[in-house]
């Protein structure tokens, strides 16, 4: 284990990201991440607009693609 005994805050949250990202990987360790913030702005309405030409299908059929393009 290593002492942290005169460390900056900084250093102390760095070293960690380093950790993280070394043991999660980097799509683990921003998944992690985000789970402490609590974002800003209000999802319903940008949902809106977001997926004004979308259903459900089409969505669907769009992570279908990606998970399908991530297995080649």
């Amino acid at each position: 284990m290593i002492s942290t005994q005169g460390m900056s805050p900084e250093r102390i949250k760095l070293l960690g990201l380093e950790v993280i990202s070394r043991e999660l990987g980097p799509d683990v360790m921003i998944e992690f991440l985000q789970q402490f913030s609590t974002g800003s702005g209000d999802y319903t309405k940008e949902r809106k607009k977001l997926f004004t030409d979308e259903t459900g299908e089409s969505i669907l059929n769009k992570v279908i693609a990606f998970r399908e393009s991530k297995e080649k």
